[in-house]
């Protein structure tokens, strides 16, 4: 039996991908590996979104190489964002993988996993913003990365939007929905599975439905997910701050399984850098728009992102930016330092920062974020929330880690767990009631409520 080790890299969109060609070659007889030196394929699946990530990938194929080079493997398969991005200069410069597929093939590992089929002739197309028509349905084979209790769902592909930083439409193509009903059944499958949790993703999932002529789909199925018996959690990421109705804040409201959550990017905040990157909206109306999530949904952790050092971002507009996180005390923050990429409108702007100046002011914008954390995490001791509990901590073998609804995998923080009631044996991906009793920057410190356990 034919050994295939994956690298999955880049966001979770790009790890559902992962997912459906390792379940598509454990359908097909393949045995799928953690580890790549004992692989006899490698596939590394790529991101090509800001400089940082296309260096991790570039990275993560010539390890993979040498591994051939050195005789523990026989087969590379590159895949990803970066092969639709680069897939040219890929193929003249590395004529050792045997295989690359985009975005848009990854329903042709098999055949680019077999070692009869020439891979190298498989026909890839530059997708552009309109070709790409991929998307995988609740018959697609899964094998989950992710710990047992939890799942993403990709409910749509691509982005129609304007972005002038942004590479993704012309990787993913434009955006496109998949079936309400296809969802539904992939979250019953998984619910089966023993998911608790779901998380909704794409490139801009409020506009879920919308290219098939629904108004307010996502919300409907936000509902619809919340019926799921064996379901714990519903949760979305990557909504747009110009699409965030009122049906969908009250769906989250008002189903009990929707985690009170939003993660919604929002770049910046101020007027010209929001105009610069083709966004639109004001420091103004972005107050506006948290202060109607917060009043629509109460006690709802709003997480969201931001690029320093966008061309044309002045200490004005930096100071601005310090001054909305300040006034909107978010409960996570996550920033990032403008990257070139070329071919985005972005790339042509005059007045480049300094990226000296572009870190700088990422560190203290994630200074001031990690005091506003902080202190929004003291208020919570004394408090007990529902945690999803998911075993041993990352940090120490001596403490356990679960997340409140406010917190996502890998994303977020954790409550780190160090006390719980005698001979209690707790079960991954069981929600339990936590007092928390210590607040640090990101990460909280609690108990399992005893008493709770008997109700």
């Amino acid at each position: 039996m034919k050994k295939v080790g994956f690298v999955s890299l880049g966001c979770p969109k790009n790890l559902v991908d992962s997912e459906v060609m390792m379940g598509t070659l454990a359908q097909n007889g393949y045995e799928i590996t953690n580890s790549a030196d004992e692989a006899d394929t490698v596939v590394v699946n790529t991101c090509g979104f800001i400089e940082s990530a296309k260096q991790e990938s570039i990275d993560a194929i010539l390890e993979a190489t040498a591994l051939k080079a050195a005789g523990k493997a026989s087969r590379v398969i590159v895949a990803g964002c970066l092969v639709e991005r680069y897939r040219d200069d890929l193929i003249k410069e590395l004529p050792e993988v045997d295989a690359f597929i985009g975005t848009s093939q990854v329903s042709e590992i098999l055949k680019a996993a077999d070692e009869k089929f020439d891979a190298r002739k498989l026909t890839l197309k530059p997708i552009g913003n309109k070709t790409a028509t991929y998307l995988y349905d609740e018959y697609a084979p899964r094998m989950r990365a992710t710990q047992s209790h939890t799942a993403f769902i990709k409910i749509a592909e691509g982005c129609d939007r304007p972005c002038a930083f942004c590479s993704i439409p012309s990787m993913r193509g434009s955006f496109r929905s998949r079936r309400f009903g296809s969802i539904i059944e992939e979250a019953r499958d998984l619910a089966k599975q023993g998911v608790k949790e779901v998380v909704l993703i794409a490139q801009d999932s409020s506009r879920y439905g919308e290219d098939l002529g629904e108004v307010d789909l996502l919300a409907d199925l936000i509902r619809a997910l919340g019926e799921i018996d064996e379901l714990e959690w519903v949760r979305v990421m990557y909504a747009y701050p110009t699409h965030i109705s009122d049906a969908f804040l009250a769906a989250i409201a008002e189903t009990d399984k929707a985690v009170k959550y939003l993660d919604m990017p929002l770049q910046h905040a101020s007027r010209n850098v929001l105009k610069l990157m083709k966004r639109g909206g004001t420091r103004e109306s972005l107050e506006k728009l948290i202060a109607r999530v917060r009043a629509h949904v109460p006690g709802i952790a709003i997480r969201t992102t931001f690029i320093t050092g966008f061309p044309g971002e002045t200490d004005a507009d930096f100071e601005e930016l310090i001054k909305f996180v300040q006034n909107c005390r978010f409960d996570n923050v996550g920033v990032f330092t403008y990257s070139d990429e070329e071919g985005t409108p972005a790339y042509d702007l005059p007045d480049k920062v300094d990226p000296k100046i572009a870190a700088k002011r990422r560190n203290i914008l994630m200074k001031q974020q990690a005091k506003i954390s902080r202190e929004l995490g003291r208020a919570k001791v004394g408090e007990t929330y529902k945690v999803i509990f998911e075993g041993l901590s990352q940090e120490s073998d001596l403490l356990f880690q679960g997340r409140l609804e406010g917190q996502t995998q890998e994303i977020d923080g954790y409550i780190l767990i160090n006390d719980m009631p005698e001979k209690f044996d707790p079960q991954i991906g069981a929600i339990y009631d936590v007092r928390i009793t210590e607040a640090h920057d990101y990460d909280l410190i609690g108990a399992i409520v005893p008493e709770a356990l008997t109700k």
